[in-house]
């Protein structure tokens, strides 16, 4: 009698399907995208489990890579010491912004061991054009070393100013490391990055691509951008190196690009190296140790402001999504207006809840949104959000005169949230990420002034109209939603 080789195999696959739907439910931390995973896997037949495979297979349980820089636990346990006192000093110096954010402050500080920094100058950066004339003159002025590491490093014209200035200081004596997404960068892997290291610079893609290894490392991308110079400066915001940021008289009104980035000069520059060191280690061949020129003390960077910085920051290498939670605690503890700027919305229920609590509270909450987006699906199932924003009284706005890439937060003109972090399941749960929060009035009320003034250059979605739109726009825009865990 021969086999039934058709029986054996569904009898395999069933037996196969049962283990991967096993593997989700215990490996996939939020209810939501299991039963996402678990309705592709189960009725696209073959195909939904090699996608699970290929993205959605849970690092943070897993741990990437470790954070532990010291390798001596005495100095790993002053360090953590240092930290608190350094910032419970800095919560007791100064004023009621600091207070009324307090459990905020002391979130991230439990966390993730993000200090609470004061005697900061921040300056707001807006667009291209703002920032990297900026920062080519921090890097001219650089003395020891250079860190900078990007999601997105392209091969034009911005992009080899940059690489030549970094070559010049590294041909100066300056110590340049240079991190880059294999998959964001991969203009770069070619031709500028060889010669990069020719003339100096240390380069390391980090999560190096291979088709083997496609899967994981294609999710798990390194949306990071930092720079820190000399221990004492830094950059980061939402600005990747391309020319497209960048917006003069010859590009059409069209792809106007609307961004927004910091530069820190002060002790909160520490955390951001804190943060590149790990990524190195974690991706280079030439493992560094925490020296003291890496990580001046507070009292040798006296500065002319006092603007109190932390840093959250947070991928599939933390404990917890502490982005997530950063967001969610500030919208939390404000008490008059939120302002929030994003590219990629698809929120989940926890920040859809925090934003219509506050809005059916009484605050002013305001969202801004592109008009139009560089992915129909992702704008696709952020639209779906919108009706319950709109029913409890949150004000969304469409940003119309080009592509709004900004990714911004303020809370009562009193705390300003500038970073890489879109508000989405990709960067609170797989990407790299990482946000500058600013306890300041001056820079909230500056983000303010910014926000309203791109509220000029927005339409105003009309909550009535929007819930009229034609039945198989929302449909779709559902159908969009049930995939947003994955997007």
């Amino acid at each position: 009698m021969q086999p039934d080789w058709l029986l054996i195999g569904e009898i395999a696959y069933l037996l196969i399907l049962g283990l991967v739907c096993l593997r989700i439910i215990y490996d996939t931390r939020s209810t939501t995208k299991t039963l996402a995973y678990l309705l592709f896997a189960v009725f696209v037949p073959v195909f939904g489990m090699v996608f699970y495979f290929f993205f959605g297979i849970n690092y943070r349980h897993r741990k990437m890579y470790s954070k532990k820089l010291y390798e001596n636990d005495e100095l790993a346990t002053q360090f953590r010491n240092d930290l608190l006192n350094y910032s419970q000093q800095t919560l007791i110096e100064n004023n009621e912004i600091i207070l009324s954010n307090k459990e905020l402050a002391f979130m991230l500080l439990k966390d993730s061991m993000s200090p609470l920094t004061a005697d900061n100058k921040v300056k707001l950066l807006l667009n291209g054009e703002e920032k990297f004339p900026e920062v080519l003159r921090a890097i001219a002025a650089a003395r020891h070393h250079i860190h900078i590491e990007y999601y997105i490093f392209e091969d034009e014209e911005i992009g080899r100013t940059l690489a030549d200035a970094l070559m010049k200081k590294a041909q100066e004596g300056v110590k340049v490391r240079f991190i880059y997404d294999d998959f964001g960068s991969r203009d770069i892997r070619k031709k500028l990055v060889p010669k990069m290291k020719e003339a100096g610079v240390e380069a390391f893609p980090f999560l190096k691509i291979h088709f083997i290894l496609l899967a994981n490392r294609l999710n798990y991308r390194n949306h990071r951008k930092i720079i820190v110079i000399d221990g004492t400066t830094s950059f980061v915001g939402g600005i990747n190196v391309s020319d497209r940021y960048i917006n003069s008289s010859s590009r059409p009104k069209n792809i106007y690009w609307r961004d927004t980035h910091l530069r820190i000069d002060g002790p909160g520059t520490q955390y951001l190296q804190y943060l590149f060191l790990c990524d190195w280690n974690f991706c280079s061949e030439n493992s560094v140790a925490p020296e003291e020129c890496f990580f001046p003390k507070p009292l040798e960077q006296p500065g002319s402001e006092n603007t109190v910085v932390q840093i959250a920051a947070s991928g599939p290498d933390s404990e917890s999504p502490t982005i997530l939670f950063s967001i969610l605690q500030a919208i939390n503890l404000a008490t008059e207006e939120i302002l929030i700027t994003s590219p990629y919305f698809i929120p989940g229920e926890s920040l859809l809840d925090a934003l219509t609590i506050a809005s059916l509270s009484g605050l002013s909450v305001k969202l801004l949104v592109p008009g139009k987006s560089d992915s129909i699906l992702v704008n696709s199932a952020a639209r779906s959000y919108y009706n319950d924003l709109l029913a409890a009284g949150v004000e969304i706005y469409q940003y119309q005169k080009g592509f709004v890439h900004a990714k911004t937060l303020v809370a009562d003109r009193k705390l300003a949230i500038v970073g890489t972090a879109n508000m989405d399941f990709r960067s609170f749960d797989l990407n790299f990420e990482v946000n500058a929060i600013v306890y300041d009035t001056g820079i909230a009320n500056q983000l303010a002034s910014v926000f309203y003034d791109d509220l000029k250059d927005a339409e105003k979605i009309d909550a009535t109209v929007w819930a009229a739109r034609p039945w198989y726009k929302q449909l779709l825009e559902k159908a969009a939603r049930l995939l947003s865990p994955l997007l």
